[in-house]
């Protein structure tokens, strides 16, 4: 199994950590990855949009001219897809369902996948603790600063109020649970501050 280093708040070693090598070494699939963003992002769409067919857009109820001796091509309706102000041709009837189907497998392979990738590129820390003791946004800045860090993804083990009402107010910082931890965020996030109970709350869950 591969170690990795834990710190403290203020960027001080403390300990190792073993890892789990088939959640966070494995192969680095893109192509899991990328079937899983469109998962997510599918699934988020709601599929209220709606368009009016020519049957549903008001006028054109009158043949605008005679079939045959105008020298134009015939025409029955003016409100036709063709025409400006026309009905859309298929139209979305505001029930539209857009939802990908991914095998939870699938799903979990390519979070793994994710999770090897920040490993791989060094923007994976991981922390004893992320609490200060306080709410305090300029500290919890303060912290960043000092770890080097401006766009990040925060892994906890549970609820903890002094963090996230800290971190909620700083620009590219998100606060999630580790059952919370997906693909998109990881790819948004540059970089990902996991604490030590989160790390093995989160191999219990991949390594099933």
């Amino acid at each position: 199994m591969a170690k990795i280093s834990i710190y403290d708040i203020n960027k001080n070693q403390v300990s190792e950590k073993e890892i789990a090598d088939s959640v966070f070494s494995g192969e680095v699939k893109s192509y899991l990855v990328h079937d899983m963003v469109r998962y997510q992002l599918a699934g988020r769409r709601q599929g209220s949009v709606a368009n009016k067919s020519r049957g549903e857009v008001r006028g054109g109820g009158k043949k605008p001219y005679r079939q045959k001796g105008t020298g134009n091509a015939r025409q029955g309706c003016i409100r036709a897809p063709h025409y400006v102000g026309g009905g859309v041709a298929f139209a979305a009837t505001g029930n539209e369902n857009y939802r990908i189907k991914l095998n939870r497998k699938v799903r979990k392979a390519a979070l793994r996948s994710a999770l090897a990738h920040k490993l791989q590129q060094d923007q994976l820390l991981v922390f004893d603790s992320l609490d200060q003791g306080k709410i305090s946004t300029k500290e919890f800045a303060a912290f960043l600063n000092r770890m080097g860090i401006a766009s990040a993804l925060i892994v906890l083990s549970e609820d903890n109020a002094n963090v996230t009402l800290s971190a909620r107010n700083i620009p590219h910082i998100k606060v999630v649970r580790a059952e919370g931890v997906n693909v998109y965020d990881l790819l948004k996030y540059k970089s990902v501050l996991f604490t030590e109970q989160a790390v093995s709350q989160l191999e219990g869950a991949l390594s099933q």
